[in-house]
């Protein structure tokens, strides 16, 4: 894996940290647009790491559908992943305009999918958190 690809995992692994320590709040304490913005955060970093590590560019985006159909055409198994709305967090999250607080529910959905993705792509990438 080239460094640059590396360096995006160690800065999604950033996001996805501090989505763990929101999700491990009793539920009345936790920012759940933090946590949601954090997965979007995490999901699109380490897509994005995927594909540098495959040397495709990829446009200025927070859409994650966009970049998971780019990482699919590199390896047909991204078709599999589902990123369910988490698109949606990336901007709406952070502002007050037409946002509602995202419910615990859709925290812990998001933080699941994440986690998934997680294990899928760094899986691809053999990827060692420990080092």
């Amino acid at each position: 894996m080239t460094e640059k690809a590396n360096l995006w995992i160690v800065k999604a692994l950033e996001d996805l940290k501090v989505a763990e320590h929101e999700m491990r709040l009793e539920e009345k304490e936790i920012v759940t647009s933090a946590a949601c913005f954090h997965c979007q955060q995490f999901v699109e970093k380490v897509l994005k790491a995927f594909l540098v590590a495959q040397g495709v560019d990829f446009p200025r985006t927070h859409n994650l559908e966009i970049l998971l159909k780019l990482c699919s055409e590199q390896d047909p198994e991204f078709k599999e992943l589902d990123v369910g709305n988490l698109t949606y967090y990336a901007v709406e999250a952070r502002y007050p305009d037409e946002f509602s607080e995202p419910s615990i529910e859709e925290a812990k959905e998001c933080f699941k999918i994440a986690k998934h993705i997680e294990e899928f792509v760094l899986g691809k990438l053999q990827y060692n958190k420990g080092c």
